[in-house]
């Protein structure tokens, strides 16, 4: 081993007094693997800590260089570069707090050390912070020559979809290093993405290093974030073909399988990725999701696959099927699109397994996710109640399906999104998210962005909330379109998105307008649309702080007047503690329901979603002899937030059976037993009485029978099983 080492920096010396670090890179470089384990080894026996770090990190054996890395350090506490070079190994396996501090500690020794800096711009990359921008312009002022950096900025601008940014850096890179492996990665990726032949790239990587998989596994990444699934898949294959070994590409290519629903390949990867020590945060939460769908029952009914935990499946199937059936069937026909093979939608009523489908995935995602025909989703059980409309993501996601089909999937982000957004209230005007005070802001601030940025705001936004301001604008800019243009040429602008066609010339063709006329008139519609709670949003919110303060000691006259001044200047404020709730509640106090009725009647068109106040509306509109109207309110709740309530089901089957609204009643009442009822013999006695209605006599009978099993001496239930016996005998 002592020879190794004399021959590693006999090699050194003649490389130009290189480190002997930076020899066994070289020798990565170029896909000389045997070489560079070889020169890594040798590193491994050295007398310095930092030295034997960089060795055992090279050979893979991770624990062992953490160690070495904090004896380094121990021993040299004012050295930066080895405090980078520890986070640099925490970064590459995962652990990006503690790489953070640890490039935070080498800018407290060296504030413009470049390799910290890069460091941080790395770290904050993996979540899309806009900061990673800065602070790889940072390392690059300290160190104008640093490759990594410059490299690093192209990859974001990639991700930024500012193709022409990432070329121009992709380019400087080059000019730093001829070899530069990942600048040549950015360029073939580049011509993928515009539908051009990468082959020269990566022949030219090829060239300098015939095993480097990373530049085909880059390629793939990033058609992944430009929601090309299908097209990535084939890049990881490429790059498996040349480095079988490379880890990290069979986790991904594991995660993109099991985001298209082929669940085998999708096993075969993660595990192979996991037993060979790729134990990243993906794969782990990736493997444990796919254990736990046997927990799952799936049912298909025509073109729609439901898949949902087996807990709440008899429940939610009765609304989830007939919704999802309703939208694919109006979209296809909207669309003008016929998809190639079913549609599943994945139900999870733990928020921790759908966040699984979404890591590293950009944009909020915080509701669903759609990958090509696979559709993930909340329950409503895994929400807060009243903080979901689980229909209106239904068809906010499903909508990304059609469109992805329609257009190939080369739409750009703010356009899918948009139209998603659109078509949540084109279902219904009270479906939907309202107005939110920070999109209200960012249009008073002029914080919008120019329609062909806009991706950029869901990507890698500047401000806190961007993203939610970007669905608002993306989703007000289709309802503009459509109600100026009409819906066809939302269609037309498919059509050329199919093509690759960019936003600039899609907008121009279609809208006869240049994009910085079309942002401008965009701009004073919008103003017109939100012109009272613009004018009034300051004046609002100090009246309605005020009138929090009148609820709180019980002033129910001065919360009228003031609910009744300042109700309509911001109609879209649905939020606990609106205008409309407070009024309703005041005028209950004083006995007027008729008034309280229509407050919360206008709560509940404007989309308001607090399930106790729509439960107290369906009672107020019962009493008042309205039973369809309290029908209606409660059906409203089962869109938003239809378990853990037998009783709200019980109460609106008893109404649909009382206006002969029979399929609804039996509907609500195998809903009260899928609800687990404290009395289910009742539960199965009241669902046979609505069976009855419906002239479905045998099933009737079933629940008959299954009421005595749980109460033999039910009475009720022994009756209607004689008349249901005779009935039978006299058939």
């Amino acid at each position: 081993m002592r020879r190794a080492i004399v021959l590693l920096l006999a090699a050194a010396s003649m490389a130009g007094a290189q480190s002997p670090v930076r020899v066994c890179e070289q020798h990565r470089h170029y896909g000389r693997i045997e070489e560079a384990r070889k020169c890594y080894e040798a590193l491994t026996s050295s007398t310095s800590a930092y030295l034997r770090a960089e060795g055992f990190w090279g050979l893979e054996m991770y624990q062992e260089a953490n160690n070495q890395f904090k004896a380094a350090v121990a021993m040299a506490p004012e050295n930066a570069d080895y405090r980078v070079r520890w986070g640099r190994l925490f970064y590459e396996r995962w652990n990006r707090p503690d790489a953070e501090n640890l490039f935070k500690e080498a800018l407290g020794i060296k504030p413009d050390h470049p390799g910290a800096l890069l460091g941080l711009a790395m770290a904050l990359s993996e979540g899309f912070d806009a900061k990673a921008v800065e602070f790889a312009e940072k390392a690059l002022k300290a160190d104008p020559k640093l490759l990594e950096a410059r490299e690093l900025l192209a990859k974001l601008a990639v991700e930024d979809v500012n193709f022409d940014k990432a070329r121009k850096e992709a380019e400087k890179a080059l000019a730093i290093s001829p070899e530069a492996l990942d600048a040549m990665a950015v360029l073939a990726t580049l011509d993928v993405l515009a539908d051009k032949s990468p082959q020269e790239w990566f022949e030219k990587i090829a060239k300098v290093n015939p095993v480097y998989a990373e530049g085909y596994a880059y390629t793939a990444h990033s058609l992944i974030l430009n929601r090309r699934y299908e097209d990535a898949i084939q890049y990881f294959e490429e790059a498996l073909k040349k480095n079988p070994r490379y880890w990290a590409a069979h986790s991904e290519l594991g995660i993109t399988y099991m985001r298209l629903g082929r669940e085998k390949l999708a096993r075969e990867h993660l595990e192979l990725a996991y037993e060979n020590g790729f134990k990243d945060p993906a794969t782990v939460n990736s493997l444990r999701l796919m254990d736990s769908y046997k927990n799952y029952e799936t049912f298909r009914k025509g073109e729609a696959i439901l898949r949902l935990h087996k807990k709440e499946a008899d429940l939610l199937k009765l609304y989830f099927e007939p919704e999802m059936l309703r939208a694919l069937s109006a979209y296809e026909k909207k669309y003008k699109v016929k998809l190639q093979g079913p549609v599943q939608l994945e139900v999870y009523p733990d928020h921790e397994d759908f966040a699984v489908r979404t890591m590293g995935m950009p944009g909020l995602g915080a509701l669903g996710v759609t990958f090509g025909n696979i559709v993930a989703m909340d329950s409503p059980s895994g929400r807060k109640p009243g903080s979901f409309h689980w229909a209106s993501t239904m068809w906010h996601e499903l909508s990304h399906v059609y469109v992805l089909a329609a257009t190939n999937h080369r739409v750009p982000r703010w356009f899918t999104e948009g139209m998603a957004v659109h078509e949540e209230t084109a279902v219904s005007p009270e479906w939907g998210d309202r107005l939110d005070p920070v999109s209200l802001k960012a249009v008073k601030d002029r914080k919008l962005l120019p329609v062909t940025q806009l991706d950029r705001g869901f990507i890698r936004p500047s401000y806190p909330m961007q993203v939610i301001v970007s669905y608002f604008q993306a989703g007000k800019i289709c309802d503009y379109i459509t109600g100026r243009w009409g819906f066809q040429k939302i269609l037309d602008m498919m059509h050329d998105f199919a093509k690759n066609t960019p936003t600039e010339t899609v907008i121009r063709k279609n809208l006869g307008l240049e994009p910085e006329q079309f942002d401008k008139e965009f701009l004073a519609w919008l103003d017109k649309q939100l012109a009272t709670p613009l004018e009034r949003f300051e004046e609002w919110q100090k009246k309605m702080r005020g009138m929090a303060a009148a609820v709180k000691e019980g002033r129910v006259d001065d919360i009228i007047k003031v609910g009744l001044e300042i109700r309509d200047w911001y109609p879209d404020y649905v939020e606990h503690g609106s205008a409309y709730e407070y009024l309703a509640n005041a005028y209950l106090a004083k006995g007027d329901r008729k008034s309280a009725v229509d407050e919360f009647e206008r709560y509940a068109k404007a989309g308001g979603r607090d399930p106790s106040s729509l439960k107290k509306l369906a009672e107020l509109q019962a009493d008042l002899g309205r039973p369809k109207d309290a029908i209606a309110t409660l059906d409203r709740l089962n869109y938003i937030y239809p378990v853990a309530d037998p009783e709200m089901h019980r109460k609106m089957g008893e109404l649909a059976l009382g206006q002969g609204q029979i399929k609804v009643a039996v509907r609500e009442f195998e809903a009260v037993l899928a609800s687990k009822p404290l009395d289910p013999a009742a539960s199965h006695y009241e669902l046979a009485q609505a069976l009855v209605k419906a002239n479905e006599m045998d099933a009737a009978r079933d629940h008959v029978i299954s009421a005595l099993e749980v109460a033999p001496g039910y009475r009720p239930a022994q009756k209607l099983l004689l008349e249901l016996t005779s009935q039978k005998e006299k058939r």
